[in-house]
């Protein structure tokens, strides 16, 4: 079942990452035949139906939910882990998330949204044995930052030293917002739950409307070239073709408002999607920032057929979620200023 969720939790991302981490195995030891066997690299020929026009299709509705984190944990040496490693994985991070919290506390909240947001069913994490998402560089893990990429971190570090995250609207991460979430792309990262999507083919143009916080990618065919550089744009501006039976999309031109690790309006993603079979459609993406990073980084996760159709995800800026936040902020600085003054007049 595909379960949907109509309200944006804060934080959400954070706690699984967190979960995963402390319930990955260290390990050393090189992958078994088993895993090289279930490599998501290594795909049976499979011809896949064609649009009207011709296109390879690639319509329907899909998920990348997934327990591999981006990153490989650092203490794991190895690619790929066995079946039987990655049945453990899942079986203890199903059992953190269920142990009991108390009632009514931020954990409770978000335990809860958990278990209604994620379908673990469709996560097929025994069907991807990898380590990470990154395949490239070879350690699983982000290149590190240039000298202009770590100058932009400690600026925002500093600045979130001088400005509280519940200080004003503006102040809230994008997601507390309802404005755009990282993983709806491009790249497309499994955000927690809601991490699905809808593909839709016409002549000249592929369309990806991403279930959470409701965005849609449209990505012309045509050849067209890219808008000007004076044109910035949250997702990014878009150009795919076609390379064979795969999807090539290339999208520059972000605003740099929304970045991935970091990442700076000069930003290229570049990525690939390729059905290699019914259920599966294989995407890889390659970013490319020089103004980040030391050298390109790649990654790939299955896209598994899902249940449709994706409902509105109702979140906006403009809703209750926000307005309360603030207002329990300012309860909050209220009470610890008339218990400082109690405090103070004894």
């Amino acid at each position: 079942m595909n379960h949907r969720f109509l309200v944006s939790v804060s934080g959400l991302t954070i706690l699984i990452a967190v979960v995963l981490l402390a319930t990955l195995p260290a390990a050393g030891q090189a992958p078994s035949a088993a895993a090289r066997a279930n490599r998501t690299t290594t795909a049976k020929a499979y011809t896949p139906a064609r649009t009207p026009d011709g296109q390879p299709d690639l319509q329907g509705f899909w998920t990348n939910s997934t327990y591999t984190p981006l990153e490989r944990p650092k203490d794991v040496t190895k690619e790929f882990y066995t079946k039987e490693e990655a049945a453990e994985i899942v079986k203890r991070a199903a059992e953190r998330e269920s142990e009991q919290t108390e009632p009514g506390t931020i954990a409770d909240v978000h335990y809860d949204f958990t278990q209604f947001g994620l379908d673990r069913n469709q996560s097929k994490f025994a069907e991807n044995l990898r380590t990470s998402l990154i395949v490239d560089p070879p350690n699983g893990r982000i290149p590190p930052l240039t000298a202009e990429g770590q100058k932009r971190a400690a600026e925002r570090a500093e600045a979130a030293k001088r400005v509280g995250r519940w200080d004003s609207a503006q102040s809230n991460d994008l997601d507390d917002r309802c404005l755009i979430m990282v993983g709806a792309g491009p790249p497309m990262l499994n955000t927690g739950y809601n991490s699905n999507y809808q593909i839709v083919q016409a002549p000249g143009y592929v369309m990806i409307l991403v279930e959470m916080i409701h965005d849609v990618r449209i990505i012309p065919l045509d050849g067209r070239p890219h808008v000007s550089q004076n044109i910035r744009q949250w997702m990014g501006d878009a150009r795919g073709h076609w390379e064979g039976d795969t999807l090539v999309v290339e999208t520059t031109n972000f605003n740099g408002k929304n970045p991935l690790r970091g990442s700076s309006e000069n930003m290229r993603v570049m990525e690939r999607f390729t059905r290699v079979d019914a259920d599966t459609i294989l995407y890889k993406f390659t970013v490319e920032d020089e103004s980040t990073w030391t050298r390109t980084w790649s990654a790939e996760l299955p896209m598994k057929k899902t249940v449709g159709p994706l409902f509105e995800h109702a979140c906006h800026e403009g809703n209750y979620g926000l307005y309360n936040t603030l207002v329990g902020a300012r309860l909050e600085e209220k009470r610890a200023a008339e218990e400082a003054a109690k405090k103070g007049s004894k």
